[in-house]
């Protein structure tokens, strides 16, 4: 399984610029990018952290996907 994410659709639909985010969750701007990217999984602590920005939960930003 791969984990994915939907984290820049979220922030798309906030119109809010990586910066911010990164600024808003403590966070740098190239975590956030690395995330959006999957390059970089995110702590427990930082997932929850983005969620609770959003005002969602942590499944509705990342989810697992099966491997091809």
């Amino acid at each position: 399984m791969e984990l994915k994410n939907q984290l820049k659709v979220w922030r798309a639909k906030q119109d809010i610029t990586q910066g911010d985010l990164a600024l808003e969750v403590g966070l740098s701007r190239q975590s956030i990018n690395s995330i959006e990217r999957g390059i970089y999984v995110p702590s427990v602590i930082s997932a929850m952290k983005l969620a609770a920005f959003f005002k969602t939960t942590v499944e509705d930003i990342f989810y697992f996907e099966e491997e091809k």
